[in-house]
């Protein structure tokens, strides 16, 4: 028989949330809509598929699976349809499964959902009513067709007090300039979790000794972006490390365009605003990000807080979308330079995160109970002169560029009375371990927190000369090194341990990788300790 209206109410219950995009949820819909009005249907509408099951000729799940924004009910599942060969239609409808075991013999939970092309067959699926602190295996059917299977780990209800967390934290993944080896050692580690912290793509292409080439210029259209992450995410050391934990995710410059701050490129496109609503929305349909994500035009809410039990507070932060123009740019240009004596540098107006959030991430500070703090965020937090000897120089991209904003944040910090609060930190393609303090003249002021900035996965650094210099200048920064890597870090109640880990060479794709130096930080000790 034909299905009742009963029938429709009860699957758009079910299978049409009211949290789903407008676009995917008008098409839902209408294909509910569709299947009470066809005369030739003659069973219930049983499941959430409306449509005849697609056959691929070609894997539809070649850019892999992944899971993110865990909290300790839920989690999201991502993946994207995107066969080698043939077309997809409209909408495809694929279902999902997350289990206790990775045989799938006890199934959890399950569903369907539509992979539609408004948003490049991209699937978002927040699972939720989970249990805390357990790690679950998930996968999605489309057609004939299975993915890969991922792994995935729900954060501690919020008053373990027992727990620990092992993450590590990356950025910067040029994808001509090296291999992504960094990530599959990554994955040997049984990590609880990965902090991305920006540059997952480059739109550009640049540096020396290119062992792999982009497929196209320099993206421009949404075509073109969503094309350059097909082209990352088809990495597969890169799709092993998104399958075996859940990841929180933030995006920097490279994303859209070097050096863009707000609406601003560092070429004042005057149409850059569309360029940006094109990335913005590409970076969306290929991260494991909530439904909160989703942009509208140019503009889109990423920043946000996860909490780890009794243990951590992430707040991961967004530094490109609302932060000021970068200070005394050169003639004709926006983005970045470098400057001594810039007025406009030091004004106290200027802002690195922007009102709102400025004053979001202050109340999160100040309502936070956890043990540990952890700001997660693009770039290098300490300064950095880069004037050997007398008089100072500062590179206007970073936090060097905004000292009143980084200022007004490590006030915040003390005033607030947070607990152990670290910095994590990217962008600058060097690992460095400093002593954020209220006055980075005085070799005697407090740290009034610890940041750790990781190095890149690919992208070329400076050289040892001038890590030594850095040093030299800078005596709150305490450790240099320029080798391609990543940062895992051990946390618990009374200390974390953070492990510097360096590959041999990021031009092989097998390289080796070592441990490079290891800090630790006392519990209501600021400051980290080498070991």
């Amino acid at each position: 028989m034909k299905p009742s209206r009963r029938d429709l109410s009860a699957w758009i219950e079910r299978c049409v949330p009211r949290d789903m995009p407008a676009s995917l949820r008008r098409r839902a819909l209408l294909q509910g809509a569709y299947a009470l009005a066809a005369t030739a249907l003659t069973t219930p509408i049983a499941g959430c598929a409306l449509r005849p099951p697609p056959r691929f000729d070609t894997d539809p799940f070649t850019l892999g699976v992944a899971s993110g924004a865990p909290r300790s009910d839920s989690v999201v599942l991502w993946t994207r349809l995107a066969p080698a060969q043939g077309e997809l239609p409209a909408a495809v409808d694929v279902n999902w499964e997350i289990a206790h075991d990775d045989k799938f013999r006890t199934i959890v939970q399950h569903g369907s959902t539509t992979a539609a092309s408004d948003f490049a067959h991209s699937v978002h699926v927040e699972v939720k009513n989970l249990k805390p602190a357990r790690w679950y295996f998930y996968r999605f059917t489309a057609g004939d067709a299975i993915s890969a299977t991922g792994r995935t780990l729900t954060a501690p209800q919020l008053n373990a007090a027992d727990a620990r967390l092992h993450f590590a934290f990356a950025s910067c993944q040029q994808y001509e300039q090296g291999y992504y080896a960094a990530y599959r050692h990554m994955a040997r580690e049984n990590l609880d979790l990965v902090v991305f912290l920006g540059d997952y793509i480059y739109e550009s292409s640049w540096g020396r000794n290119h062992v792999r080439k982009h497929d196209a210029g320099m993206p421009f259209t949404l075509d073109a972006y969503r094309n350059r992450y097909a082209l990352y995410k088809r990495d597969p050391d890169l799709q092993l490390m998104h399958a075996s934990a859940p990841w929180l995710v933030t995006w920097d410059d490279h994303e859209v365009n070097n050096d863009y701050a707000n609406d601003r490129s560092e070429t004042l496109d005057p149409d850059f605003l569309l360029r940006r609503a094109a990335a913005y929305r590409a970076w969306y349909e290929h991260m494991p990000v909530p439904l909160t994500a989703v942009p509208r035009g140019p503009d889109a809410l990423i920043y946000d807080s996860y909490r780890f039990g009794a243990l951590a507070n992430f707040f991961v932060l967004d530094d490109r979308q609302f932060r000021a123009y970068e200070a005394c740019p050169k003639p004709g240009r926006g983005g970045s330079n470098v400057v001594s004596g810039c007025a406009e540098r030091i004004e106290p107006g200027r802002t690195m995160l922007g009102e709102t959030q400025e004053r979001w991430l202050a109340n999160g500070l100040r309502g936070s109970r956890t043990r540990w703090n952890i700001l997660a965020q693009q770039t290098l937090m300490a300064q950095n002169d880069r004037m050997p000897g007398p008089g100072e120089s500062f590179w206007t991209d970073g936090w060097d560029g905004y000292p009143a904003a980084r200022a007004r944040l490590l006030d915040e910090l003390r005033e607030s009375r947070v607990a152990n609060p670290l910095v994590i930190s990217g962008d600058v393609h060097c690992t460095w371990v400093a002593d954020l303090k209220a006055d980075f003249a005085d070799e005697k002021s407090p740290a009034v927190a610890t940041e750790f900035c990781g190095t890149s996965i690919t992208s070329q650094g400076p050289n040892a000369r001038q890590v030594a210099a850095t040093l030299r200048e800078n005596p709150h920064i305490k450790y240099g090194n320029s080798t391609r890597g990543y940062l895992a870090v051990d946390l618990a109640q009374d200390r974390c341990n953070v492990t510097v880990r360096g590959l041999a060479d990021e031009k092989l794709a097998a390289s080796s990788i070592a441990t490079l130096a290891t800090f630790a930080v006392e519990s209501g000790r600021p400051g980290a300790l080498k070991t």
